[in-house]
């Protein structure tokens, strides 16, 4: 790599281990907070350089990639794959620029062998950026994987000169690109079909005396693990008797040998009983005992992959089971999920630091997704509040600022006009008037916490502070609207802060921000998140002088920001409540995150 790639490399590598200000906790709060104050000034310098470094190097040197000769070319490559090591995902976003810029260089000067093979590279770059939105549904979602389907799908249509390719290098990125159509494709069918011919292709003599030193062995391996994760469809009742079987002799393939043996990997041996469950060769009771099993049994301090599916991914299949069986719903199964979510709380939170990979963020997407809630478990605004001071700390202090502005204004608000905030049901339905302030204002202290919830899933703050977006990133970044909006929708204990998340950012007049799935008219709580939406630029443009915020906030008025919100931030007792809370040393809102954590 070249120099000034390696000092983006140390750079991004040190942010990454300064981001989580939870990294080192010392017992005394003083010293820790210096510590983070610390961190947070170093990544905000090792940002500066960054972009620094981009612009003066990076950016060019892709602009001029035509230019560019075939070292240089090597060089990006390899700080590509420093960058894309999607266990630890430094920087995924530089992997997927440079393969792109690459691809487009080959389609111009039609170099065959190294289209196929910056296909591959780039769909491989798409499907680890893309795991950013795994539990999101939508068309935009959809557009993601199906982009990179279109890659993989491209690099596979080259099976037709497999023959003719002389490189075999070349060959092996063909029917790589050919088995991973199913990782990308979102339509179950299309997965099985795409592994079906994965396999029959890797298993044809044919092709394996054209390109003798590839490791076909391994490929094979590989598009049965592919061919088993789709075990989940085989109680669809929509696939064809072949497929059945190709799954299941997949699953009976990769997870048969797991059974018997000492020290098993849950995460094989489960989905054998899975398998069995989904077949009918297992009732629903022998399936769920041996759920109980394999978790009761799961070491408490495992920190390596069937660790993590012991104790984290079988309590959350366990709730979906009982979620999707009703007669699951009796005492003994509720007190064990109880039990087993309490197990897998502490489990997570006292994950070593040093262990936290992507592996590990994945984990943390399946709670946040699939958390099943019900009255006799913990409920998930307490789970999903745990693991928001945990797991994005950073943000989390900006919401209880946020918290603090919103309990200022909506107090204000409430005192000149009691019922501004009537369209909620639940305020609408409280008759005593200090009741219903204290409701109001409880209501909108945990809508700051939560505005920014769907960020925890995306895993997306690394990048933020490691340099800007770039465009594919921001439009990835806007789905944490639509993420916690889908979330929290779907559980009682928080389901009146999904339209605060989806509408945030979306304009009053309903032309400009996002989402376009947030409707201004159609939501009861549109005046908390016309109120949340001001909160938040005056949090972020403030800088010493609210009139003058206040000013720019009126030349929004009636586009970007409600008419009615702007004019109650022209008092000046207002003001000067709002300059107290946005002048204030930022420590008490860390003293109060450590005592949490602590």
């Amino acid at each position: 790599m070249l120099n000034y790639q390696k000092r983006y490399l140390e750079n991004t590598t040190r942010i990454a281990s300064l981001s989580d200000i939870f990294a080192v906790v010392p017992n005394d709060f003083d010293a820790w907070y210096e510590t983070v104050k610390t961190s947070r000034d170093t990544i905000e310098k090792l940002r500066e350089e960054n972009m620094d470094l981009l612009n003066t190097y990076f950016f060019p040197t892709l602009d001029d990639i035509f230019n560019s000769t075939e070292e240089e070319r090597r060089h990006l490559e390899e700080f590509g794959d420093k960058l894309m090591d999607w266990s630890i995902n430094l920087d995924i976003g530089i992997y997927v620029l440079i393969h792109e810029t690459l691809l487009n260089m080959y389609r111009y000067l039609k170099d065959r062998n190294n289209i196929i093979k910056e296909l591959y590279k780039l769909g491989m770059g798409l499907y680890y950026l893309n795991s950013m939105v795994k539990g999101i549904e939508g068309r935009q979602v959809d557009a993601l994987y199906f982009e990179d389907e279109l890659l993989f799908t491209e690099a596979a249509s080259y099976l037709k000169y497999f023959a003719e390719i002389d490189d075999e290098e070349t060959k092996g990125y063909i029917i790589r690109a050919l088995a991973n159509i199913s990782i990308a494709s979102k339509d179950h069918k299309k997965k099985v079909e795409a592994s079906s011919k994965a396999i029959r292709i890797i298993k044809d003599s044919y092709y394996r005396d054209l390109a003798p030193g590839l490791p076909w062995d391994t490929y094979l391996r590989r598009a049965y693990q592919q061919m088993s994760a789709n075990r989940y469809t085989l109680d669809r009742g929509d696939l064809s008797t072949k497929q059945l079987m190709e799954i299941m002799e997949a699953c009976q393939i990769i997870f048969e040998p797991e059974q018997g043996v000492s020290d098993p990997n849950i995460r094989w041996l489960w989905p054998y009983y899975e398998m069995e469950y989904n077949c009918g060769l297992a009732d629903l009771n022998l399936t769920m005992s041996r759920m109980e099993t394999l978790i009761s049994e799961a070491i408490p301090d495992r920190y390596d992959d069937s660790g993590t599916y012991a104790n984290v991914q079988l309590p959350i299949y366990y709730g979906r089971m009982i979620r999707n069986n009703i007669q699951l719903r009796d005492r003994h199964h509720l007190t064990f999920l109880d039990h087993a979510y309490r197990r897998m709380m502490n489990y997570i939170l006292t994950y070593p630091q040093e262990k936290i990979n992507g592996a590990f963020y994945y984990t943390l997407t399946l709670i946040v997704s699939d958390y099943y809630e019900c009255d006799q478990v913990m409920s998930y605004k307490e789970v999903s509040t745990k693991m928001m001071r945990r797991f994005i700390g950073f943000e989390y202090i900006k919401s209880q600022k946020i918290s603090s502005l919103l309990k200022c204004c909506c107090g204000y608000i409430f005192d000149c006009d009691e019922r501004f905030f009537d369209d909620i049901p639940f305020i609408y339905e409280i008759k005593d008037r200090e009741e219903k302030r204290k409701a109001l204002i409880s209501y909108n202290e945990d809508c700051g916490l939560y505005f920014d919830y769907g960020l925890l899933k995306m895993h997306i703050e690394r990048t933020r502070f490691t340099r800007d977006f770039f465009e594919r990133e921001y439009e990835i970044y806007k789905l944490h609207t639509l993420s916690a909006y889908i979330d929290l929708k779907e559980r009682e204990s928080t389901k009146i802060f999904a339209d605060i998340c989806l509408g945030h950012h979306r304009w009053y007049n309903g032309h400009d921000g996002y989402p376009d799935e947030y409707v201004r008219s159609d939501s009861p709580y549109r005046q908390m998140c016309d109120l949340l939406s001001v909160v938040i630029w005056l949090n972020s443009n403030y800088h010493g002088d609210i009139k003058e915020c206040i000013e720019r906030i009126g030349r929004y008025e009636g586009r970007r920001f409600s008419p009615l919100i702007s004019d109650f931030f022209r008092d000046e007792k207002l003001q000067k409540e709002l300059t107290a809370i946005l002048d204030k040393d930022e420590e008490v809102y860390y003293r109060e995150l450590f005592t949490q954590i602590k």
